[in-house]
């Protein structure tokens, strides 16, 4: 309790105050419902999540899952406001002074419409996670696809998923989740289910219905805590067994400072109890382990888990078992079994470098190539990994992702994350190939984040729509490692989802097309799945039409012919003009040699290549893309086609 004499001051004080520092009365609450200002994708006409508006006076507002701000601002209501616009891949037209942004009559429970073009090629769809997904169009009136649409299991935050169907269902996990009665909430893996969208689960363009597992204040529980002090996180989730018998097993790790991983093993999960259980640990120093996203695969008779990181270089046996056992691993490596990367043994036989599945050896991924490459033990051809920017030729540094087969493209699909593009970690790439070895070349960027990360980008194949001409996709949006301070209000360490339409003509890659009559026969098609060896590819060219290109035919003697009328044989390939102006950097002419006394052809990007009896035409027949590696897949995996069911 304060002094008599102190409260007497102050009563005299406010006694004697002049009438203009007298305290203002309390302003009443602002009355009346939001603007509702819904940013649309001009391509579309859906509204566009993750957009910022922002006035004149720095108020910045983020669009929701279906594209709306409610906005309503104390002084601003009645009047006109300006809005700058922008957003990760995607922009507003500029006006006459080149702001990009548009000035609205804002008014109380009124509405407006902005459009904005896309640039990414991806589609982004909604928010998969987090607190208020829906929040301003539940403020506006608008319709809603959720059943939590502002907080589901009380989670705020979560990063970097796992999934896979399980018994019929969806199962989703996730590493370390916010929550918002403390800054620490589960680093012990939380989880959900979903119905497929078959069995009654939202169409995956509408959203996913998440149902967690939860504790008893509601918040989503931990289903991996194994023994030990710091996180745990799961990864390489897989599924084992027929439908009915089925087992799901997962890959932990134990976490200490500052990602310091100090315990691996494996998990398998117990219905009863809806958690994981420990199976295994495995040796710190085991040269290969399960990791990624898996998917399982049939090979030679034999029934595989490939883990995808997100090339494929680790594999084991399908077996509960195998799976236990880290001596059963397989890697598909350059290197010599018993070699370890501290100190690299390559093998080499007869025919060059041997790249091959091999035991007690580890794989070699990008980073490890490219030290082999820079300590002259590999020549760059002799590399497996050539992934790079198709227009530019500039390497793409996969960091991580997921690989799927495609059945609209009969190939396998990458989805992955640049390390190191115009981001740290925020550029996410598609590419294709014919194995899920490779050969991984030419990619394409379809997602980009302006100082932003979104890493662990994960397919979701069982959302494929339209015969897998539709995919989806996610990631984990998060300032972290982007050297960005600002976070995102309610996006930010949360998974936001993607659409792809593989139709799209910015989608045409170059594919592989091999020597069909042995090393020097004139014939030339693509991958055969018939089991027998293919070469390194001749060259790379598209197998369907894009802007630009020409359709090259060949004839039943091997000739190849560009351009010219519609109709006739089907194409081989796609290509450019021998003379096209300013060609892409990953491009090169396309040489006919002609033997000047049969008449057979060898077609090669090699300006000087010789053999006896063969002269080189003057004149190109197109422009084809360069095959920068030399290595040979194995013959099963061309064999094999498609993932197992």
């Amino acid at each position: 309790m304060l002094p008599l004499t102190r409260i007497a001051f102050r009563l005299s004080a406010a006694l004697f105050l002049p009438a203009c520092c007298a305290p203002a009365p309390a302003a009443d609450p602002p009355a009346g419902k939001p603007f509702a200002i819904t940013v649309v994708d001009e391509q579309t006409g859906r509204g566009v999540p993750l957009v910022e508006l922002q006035t004149v006076n720095h108020i910045r507002l983020w669009t929701d899952s279906n594209g709306v701000v409610a906005f309503h601002e104390p002084g601003l209501m009645g009047r006109t406001v300006f809005f700058h616009v922008k957003s990760h891949g995607y922009e507003h037209a500029r006006d006459g002074f080149g702001f990009r942004g548009k000035a609205l009559d804002v008014t109380e429970g009124g509405s407006a419409k902005l459009t904005v073009k896309r640039l990414n090629v991806a589609e982004r769809l909604y928010r998969v996670t987090g607190g208020g997904i829906y929040r301003d169009s539940l403020l506006v009136g608008r319709p809603v696809p959720l059943r939590e649409p502002v907080l589901n299991g009380q989670v705020f935050g979560s990063d970097s998923v796992v999934n896979a169907v399980y018994r019929g269902k969806v199962y989703w996990f996730w590493g370390d989740t916010n929550r918002p009665a403390y800054p620490l909430g589960n680093f012990h893996v939380p989880g959900a289910t979903s119905a497929l969208p078959a069995d009654g689960g939202l169409d995956p363009a509408k959203g996913v219905d998440l149902r967690y597992f939860l504790d008893d204040d509601g918040f989503a529980r931990p289903t991996a805590q194994m023994p030990g002090k710091g996180p745990t996180w799961i990864t390489g989730l897989a599924v084992l067994g027929s439908p009915g018998k089925e087992r799901m097993f997962a890959a932990y790790v134990k976490v200490k400072p500052p990602l310091e991983i100090y315990e691996r093993g494996l998990v398998e999960w117990n219905d009863e109890k809806k958690q994981f259980e420990r199976a295994a640990v495995f040796d710190l120093k085991a040269p290969a382990h399960p990791g990624g996203h898996p998917f399982r695969r049939r090979v030679g008779g034999v029934d595989y888990v490939y883990f995808a990181t997100p090339y494929p270089l680790v594999r084991v046996r399908a077996d509960p078992e195998d799976l236990k056992r880290l001596d059963r691993y397989e890697a598909f490596t350059c290197l010599k079994p018993g070699s370890r990367m501290d100190r690299p043994e390559v093998e080499r036989g007869a025919g060059g470098v041997r790249w091959a599945w091999k035991k007690d050896a580890p794989p070699v991924g990008p980073g490890e190539q490219d030290r082999l490459v820079k300590a002259g033990k590999l020549k760059p051809e002799e590399a497996l990994l050539h992934l790079r920017d198709v227009d530019t030729g500039k390497p793409v540094l996969a960091h991580s992702g997921s690989v799927y087969w495609n059945e609209f493209r009969r190939r396998w699909v990458m989805i992955a994350v640049q390390m190191f593009g115009t981001s740290v970690l925020g550029e996410v790439w598609y590419a294709e190939a014919d194995t899920p070895l490779g050969p991984w070349v030419f990619a394409r960027k379809v997602v980009t984040h302006d100082r932003y990360s979104f890493y662990n980008p994960k397919q979701h194949p069982m959302f494929d729509q339209a015969g897998g001409r539709v995919l989806y996709f996610e990631g984990t949006y998060t300032h972290t490692f982007s050297g960005n301070s600002e976070q995102t209000p309610r996006y930010d360490y949360n998974q936001v989802m993607y659409r792809l339409d593989l139709a799209d003509p910015r989608l045409a890659l170059p594919v592989p097309f091999y020597r069909t009559g042995g090393k020097d026969g004139p014939g030339l098609g693509t991958v055969r799945r018939d089991g027998k060896p293919v070469g390194p590819a001749a060259f790379l060219a598209l197998d369907r039409p894009a802007k630009g290109t020409i359709a090259v035919r060949q004839d039943e003697r091997g000739r190849l012919t560009a351009g010219g009328a519609e109709e006739g044989p089907k194409p081989l390939f796609h290509a450019l003009p021998a003379d096209v102006k300013e060609p892409p950097a990953t491009t090169a002419p396309l040489y006919e040699f002609v033997h000047e006394k049969h008449g057979s052809r060898f077609y090669t990007t090699d300006a000087g290549w010789s053999k006896e009896g063969y002269r080189r035409e003057e004149r190109p027949v197109c422009r084809v893309w360069r095959n920068p590696g030399r290595v040979a897949l194995p013959a099963a995996e061309t064999a094999a086609g498609q993932a197992s069911k």
